[in-house]
């Protein structure tokens, strides 16, 4: 089963040599989906490091991405 939710970037951190810190949390307004994810998910916070300068670049303040959860 996969479980997906909505989640927009809140913050993108430098934390030096090439590392950045991507903060995302979940949609709560903005559109009919929003409203409807935030039903399910209302709550919580995303946090990942990348070294990699091609993926940082797909993140920005406010954009949304959706996320799925699969068991592994």
């Amino acid at each position: 089963m996969t479980i997906r939710a909505k989640f927009k970037v809140t913050n993108i951190a430098d934390n030096g040599e090439g590392m950045k810190t991507v903060s995302l949390s979940p949609v709560c307004s903005g559109s009919p989906e929003n409203e409807s994810f935030f039903k399910w998910t209302p709550s919580g916070s995303i946090s990942m490091g990348t070294i990699n300068a091609e993926a940082a670049k797909d993140f920005e303040i406010g954009k949304e991405f959706y996320v799925d959860f699969t068991a592994a």
